[in-house]
């Protein structure tokens, strides 16, 4: 219409509302949003540091990182030192550990004594010459008989061999052993006077007479000092390195060397006293050993003192010794007569009146 004003440019509409006075703008928001945002960053960041890595796909972990620092090297292992090997006892060591333990030996066994019955030296020589290869027990179940038929070197000279033979046969060997002995009579007899000579170089030329026999018939009917060196005294004289041989000469001559010659008689029946009661061959009653402090070789046998106990023999096991007619101060209870003789009773040959 011709009388209508034209429209001015503030009334035209622009497509926007327009603003209203004192609201906040867009870019005033954005401006106080963008600290809040940066906060939540750093949380999130200092999140991420502090939780545990999470393990890959498939299980596997993830590795540490690597260190910067340079790993230091492994220290050198040394080998250990070799130990010093024990020192070897000096000889004069040994012997006064040796005199130690016959001072010792004397005291567990003051009775010690030949564990042979007899009555004059031609009954212990006989005697002696029997005990080869057998006790000294079954030598003394016989011998009562074999005297009690033959008391003189005369008679069993002139006697039966078979008759002989009979009497010791439970000493097993008993036909060279009648030999020997009514060789050795004969021998007494012709050359002696009947009398059982006194020197060692006499008796060693006797039938069946060694240096062992010798010694035993000079220390215990004489008063001769001699070593007796028999399988008691050879196993223990090695067992307590008093020597390293097992020649029975060797080991006299180099015991005769340890202790003075007045000891030699009764050192040889300690250490066989110890040997057949205490230190025997297989099983030595170790426990039970009395001088262990001075025996090289403890610990070869039974060491349990309840168990060693039960392997002591004669009078330390509370058992009958070896003789009938021991020594008055022997402290154990004599030996039985041989089966099916009566105490007190001579035994006599199958045959004879």
């Amino acid at each position: 219409m011709r009388g209508a004003a034209p429209e001015t440019a503030a009334s035209a509409p622009t497509g926007k509302p327009a603003a209203k006075k004192g609201a906040p703008t867009e870019k005033s928001v954005a401006r106080k949003a963008a600290p809040a945002k940066k906060a939540v960053a750093k949380k999130a960041a200092s999140a991420e540091k502090a939780a545990p890595a999470k393990p890959r796909a498939g299980g596997g972990a993830t590795k540490p990182a690597a260190s910067t620092k340079p790993a230091k090297p492994a220290a050198t292992v040394r080998p250990a030192k070799p130990a010093k090997p024990a020192k070897p006892e000096s000889r004069l060591a040994m012997i006064r550990r040796a005199r130690r333990i016959n001072r010792e030996l004397a005291e567990v066994f003051p009775y010690a004594h030949p564990e042979l019955d007899f009555r004059n030296p031609f009954e212990l020589l006989v005697a002696t010459v029997l005990s080869a290869q057998t006790t000294d027990l079954r030598v003394n179940q016989t011998t009562p008989a074999l005297f009690a038929q033959y008391p003189t070197p005369e008679d069993l000279a002139a006697a039966v061999p078979e008759e002989v033979e009979e009497l010791i046969r439970p000493t097993g060997f008993f036909r060279a052993k009648t030999k020997s002995i009514m060789g050795l009579a004969a021998a007494l007899r012709d050359d002696h006077g009947g009398e059982v000579p006194g020197r060692l170089e006499d008796l060693v030329k006797l039938p069946g007479v060694g240096r062992k026999t010798a010694f035993v018939v000079l220390g215990n009917a004489f008063g001769v000092p001699g070593i007796t060196v028999d399988t008691h005294f050879m196993r223990l004289a090695r067992r307590w390195r008093w020597t390293e041989s097992d020649d029975p000469v060797k080991i006299e001559a180099e015991v005769a060397e340890i202790f003075p010659k007045s000891d030699w008689t009764m050192l040889s029946h300690r250490v066989i006293f110890h040997g057949r009661r205490i230190c025997h061959a297989r099983k030595p009653a170790c426990g039970a050993c009395p001088i262990t402090a001075l025996c090289p070789a403890y610990g070869e046998g039974e060491t349990d003192p309840e168990k060693a106990g039960k392997l002591l023999k004669y009078e330390k096991g509370g058992y009958p010794g070896q003789r009938l007619n021991p020594p008055a101060d022997y402290p154990g209870r004599p030996a039985p007569p041989a089966p099916g003789v009566a105490p007190g009773a001579v035994q006599t040959p199958s045959g004879a009146e």
